[in-house]
């Protein structure tokens, strides 16, 4: 499909999803919600992708949601519309490709819900997060159940019942994100550590990746028996195989993806 509210690009095996309505401060709409799902699943399809980064053009990450949808609308139209600016946090968590937010600036609302349920985020030191819709008399439903599985309980209703915003530093410390870097080298050091993740074995990040989702809401023994079952699984693959001889005999190994 042909893409306009996010670009795509690609690179030694990373491949970048830029929300592209800065006008409008890369706000959720329609096209951007439905644009950036379909993204998210090209890339996922793509072998020549290991990594995905999702960064935006313009003064601000990401601002919420186009309110302007709000008004005269059916309780029906209103769920159908709110599942596309939401289906995001289980697109990203469902795919096995690990997905890095690279955040400068604003990052509110929806816009902290990606980084919430991106499975990593890099950081400029001018960032700022927070779940505001409150302020605004509705309320971050959708981006509290990604903060909850990252934050907790406490921590979580703190940013959405008072909407108050943080700083990048505040957010490294609490486990919003990973790092925090200065803001000209933000698109280098997210690319250096989307790099790094790429250069690993692409069938046992994505099989990791997917166990760690599904076993993430079970008990403690069900959890490890399905990790153990998975891990047996990983054993018998090739680049299982070639990455432990590339380790015994001190090679680089070259990933098969079988």
């Amino acid at each position: 499909m042909s893409y306009n509210s996010v670009l795509l690009s690609k690179k030694d095996k990373v491949g970048t999803i830029t929300l592209n309505r800065p006008k409008q401060n890369n706000t959720f709409n329609i096209s951007l919600a439905s644009e950036l799902n379909k993204a998210l699943y090209e890339f996922e399809d793509d072998i020549d992708v290991n990594v995905i980064v999702i960064n935006a053009n313009g003064k601000n990450f990401c601002t919420g949601i186009d309110v302007n949808f709000l008004g005269d609308k059916t309780n029906l139209e209103y769920l159908k519309w709110v599942e596309l600016m939401e289906k995001m946090n289980t697109t990203i968590s469902s795919i096995g490709k690990p997905v890095i937010a690279s955040v400068h600036n604003y990052a509110v609302a929806n816009g902290i819900g990606i980084v919430a349920a991106s499975d990593l985020a890099i950081v400029a030191d001018n960032a700022k997060f927070g779940a505001t819709a409150i302020n605004v008399g509705l309320f971050c439903m959708g981006p509290a159940v990604p903060l909850l599985r990252s934050l907790g309980r406490k921590k979580t209703l703190e940013l959405i019942l008072t909407g108050d915003i943080i700083d990048a530093n505040e957010a490294y410390r609490i486990g919003l994100v990973n790092k925090v870097v200065p803001y000209d080298d933000l698109e280098i050091e997210t690319i250096k550590f989307a790099e790094k993740l790429a250069k690993k074995s692409p069938l046992a990040l994505q099989l990791g990746k997917k166990s760690f989702y599904k076993m993430e809401d079970l008990s403690y023994e069900k959890a490890l028996d399905l990790s153990n079952n998975h891990f047996a699984t990983l054993c018998t693959t090739d680049d299982a195989i070639e990455g432990v001889n590339a380790f015994i005999n001190k090679q680089q190994p070259k990933w098969k993806m079988k």
